[in-house]
């Protein structure tokens, strides 16, 4: 087993089968030593938006439910990237994530709801899954999700 697989079971992770493209779009670009993934939205393991993470933050959901909602998105980006590479091992660090908060127009706390999906690359990768980061409220989502996340992978 590899090195972050122990790690997402130690954790208690398990990761979903990646969910297909909704539009015109490929899930993930790998470009020389960089792996670009496609936004993933807050789906559960069982592939669906559980009702918990429909809706906006500052609206009908809690901080804690959008950081569980962030967190899944990691989740699935994680699902995503073992999908393009085979194994999570070649990921040498996370670089970039960028959060997308489905909110009220003056939420002030979308910093804090990203956290869910930022704190788990650091769960997962130590101090190589410190990343930049940007994190904007935005009018809707997708499936009216609470959270979408893409990330950029630098791996070996």
């Amino acid at each position: 087993m590899s090195r972050i697989d122990s790690r997402l079971a130690e954790l208690g992770i398990v990761l979903p089968t990646p969910a297909a493209p909704i539009a015109n779009y490929v899930p993930f670009v790998l470009s020389g030593r960089f792996l670009f993934t496609s936004g993933q939205l807050c789906l559960g393991p069982d592939g669906k938006l559980a009702d918990a993470h429909k809706g906006k933050l500052g609206g009908e959901i809690s901080l804690e439910a959008g950081q569980q909602a962030a967190r899944l998105c990691g989740i699935n980006l994680l699902a995503l990237a073992k999908a393009a590479l085979g194994d999570l091992d070649r990921i040498t660090r996370v670089v970039r994530l960028g959060g997308f908060i489905n909110s009220t127009p003056t939420y002030g706390s979308v910093p804090g709801v990203m956290n869910g999906a930022s704190d788990l690359m650091v769960e997962v990768f130590g101090d190589l899954g410190r990343h930049a980061r940007s994190t904007v409220g935005v009018a809707q989502l997708p499936l009216d999700a609470a959270v979408e996340v893409e990330a950029l992978f630098e791996v070996a």
